[in-house]
């Protein structure tokens, strides 16, 4: 009997090391057909995220309808994200914070299918377009502003992603809550968040609008399947999960801010 058990632990524990084999194989093959299939006339995109999850990161719907509506246009993509602590871990089934915090990029790494760099690193030259998801990892960690409101500050690599993209007049794509940081970094920038009335509870976040008004920028009124452009200053933004909605709503209008973000290249 003992002899039957034995055999059985260690033909586990040689399955384990295989599927591990397996999986580091298919990390590999994935990372290098990326790098070796990118042509030369798709666009480069950035999409920076803020962590894995509604509450404390990237909202992972939001993500990846970016992702999808992307690849469909044919972008080469690469994800960054911050190399630093989130401002708190939240257990998503109680929405109550967490004993052990967590790091904002090794998360994100869970979105990225570990194919991702530190926000330090990303360039500005090197890409057409940059994107963020929403969530409220974008209030949380990429900025302040579920803390300090409209005295919000923005963390230090985002700032100057957003203005190194501005400066050098390409396409910025936000969504959900995210428009409240190009709010704070671009004078005068026109943003949507969605309705400035709760209607019910479908605009839970509502209030939003006049804090985007108090800190200089202006807010455009838009529905969920909606995006707005500002095409002075290259911004383009959509309300998704601002809304309490159906998911393929939220998908459609992160479709619109990613089409908007593209007919800007």
């Amino acid at each position: 009997m003992f002899s039957l058990v034995r055999k059985r632990l260690v033909r586990s524990v040689i399955e384990s090391k295989h599927l591990a084999c397996i999986t580091c194989n298919i990390h590999t093959a994935v990372t290098m057909n990326k790098s070796n299939t990118s042509g030369g006339n798709s666009p480069k995109v950035a999409v920076v995220l803020s962590g894995c999850g509604v509450y404390d990161g990237s909202e992972v719907h939001e993500s990846s309808a970016v992702l999808v509506h992307l690849s469909r246009a044919g972008a080469d993509i690469s994800m960054f994200a911050p190399d630093i602590d989130q401002m708190h871990a939240i257990n998503h089934t109680k929405g109550e914070p967490m004993e052990q915090n967590r790091n904002v990029l090794v998360e994100s790494a869970r979105i990225a299918r570990g194919n991702i760099g530190a926000l330090s690193t990303l360039n500005a030259t090197d890409f057409d377009a940059v994107i963020f998801p929403g969530g409220f990892g974008a209030a949380k960690n990429l900025s302040t502003f579920a803390v300090d409101g409209t005295d919000m500050k923005v963390n230090s690599d985002v700032e100057k992603t957003i203005k190194d993209f501005h400066g050098q007049s390409k396409p910025i794509g936000l969504c959900c809550i995210a428009p409240v940081i190009a709010a704070r970094l671009i004078q005068n920038v026109e943003v949507t968040v969605g309705q400035d009335k709760e209607d019910g509870g479908r605009w839970p976040y509502a209030g939003t609008t006049a804090a985007i008004q108090t800190m200089g920028a202006k807010h455009v009124l838009k529905n969920v399947d909606e995006a707005h452009t500002d095409t002075k200053n290259k911004v383009v933004t959509t309300p998704a999960f601002m809304c309490e909605t159906k998911f393929h709503e939220i998908f459609d209008g992160v479709g619109k801010m990613v089409e908007g973000v593209i007919k800007l290249l």
